[in-house]
Order: C-alpha cells, then structure tokens, then sequence
C-alpha cells in the first residue's frame, strides 16, 4: 500500500470550510450604522459596501417629510411687556396637527437593525431605519 505522508485529507478541508460557513451563517448580525445617499422618499442607505434601497427598508413614519402628528397642550406662561392688565402673564392652549419636518440628508448616520421574520425569507436582507446618530464631541 503507497503512504502520502503530509497530504491533508480533503474531505476534512471540506467539512472544516462547511463549519466556518455555517457558523458565520447562523450568526444573526446586531445592529449597525449605515450612510445616508439619499433621503426619503427615494431613500438610499450605504451599509457593508452596498446600497440599499426603500425596497429594502422599513422606516418609521416621524422621518418621513410631511408626516403630522396631533398636539394637545399649551404654551407657556408669558406676559407682555406693557404691564396694562391685557398683557399679563398667559397661555395659549394647542389642540392642532403639527407637520413634522424632520428627516435624514446625505450624510446622515443612521441605525439599521436587520429583519428576520416571515416577511424576509432570506432574513437579514431587509432592515429597519432607525434615528439620526451622531458621535459627541
């Protein structure tokens, strides 16, 4: 019988490449930080050197432009400057929808927050928009 001395078995390269796949396959990543392109609602996001799209991003309604919330309060307590009795210190109620402003620019670091339910079959192909982040100086 012919001895290959110093030849790995290649079989068990297989099975070790296998392994590292599939561990590196079952690790459901956390969140992460993507860069925004584009803002909604053509909204484009750069994450682990490729671009994502609105096709696969779930957004939360407040950054959309133009998205109202309704406001019930009242101002503060102010007065004028007169001192005549029809200036003294007062408050305005607030019982209104309010359009938000708010939204992500290019440049913008966001949360991203990958999906794994039924929706996403693949799981982790779509993702979840979350916040504005910023670092603090």
């Amino acid at each position: 019988m012919i001895s290959m001395k110093g030849t790995d078995d290649p079989y068990k390269g297989m099975l070790n490449l296998f392994s590292n796949m599939i561990t590196r396959l079952g690790i459901q990543n956390g969140a992460a930080v993507g860069l925004v392109v584009s803002g909604p609602p053509n909204i484009a996001i750069k994450y682990n050197g490729m671009t994502l799209t609105k096709e696969n991003l779930l957004v939360d309604e407040y950054w959309i432009p133009g998205h109202t919330r309704h406001v019930v309060g009242s101002t503060s307590y102010a007065a004028g400057g007169s001192g005549d009795a029809e200036y003294a210190s007062h408050a305005h109620p607030i019982d209104n929808d309010e359009a938000l402003t708010d939204t992500w620019a290019p440049g913008d670091r966001v949360a991203l927050l990958p999906i794994y339910s039924s929706e996403d079959k693949q799981g982790g192909q779509k993702f979840i928009v979350w916040g504005k982040l910023r670092y603090l100086d």
